[in-house]
């Protein structure tokens, strides 16, 4: 089975392609594609810009 993460959706949205959109994908393959464990996608949507930077704020505070 294939996971979408967006099918054209506004906004913004975090992925981890690791374990989900390339999960199925060869570790060998992964890793030249630079496709690690610790990378998360942002898909930046239509929301406010400033609105975004105080979300990103608050959620990077959270696990500091």
């Amino acid at each position: 089975a294939k996971l979408a993460v967006s099918l054209g959706g506004t906004e913004t949205l975090a992925s981890h392609p690791a374990g989900m959109t390339h999960l199925s994908v060869a570790d060998e393959r992964k890793a030249a594609l630079g496709i690690t464990d610790n990378l998360v996608r942002i898909s930046i949507g239509v929301e406010d810009a400033d609105d975004l930077i105080a979300d990103f704020e608050q959620a990077l505070a959270a696990i500091a």
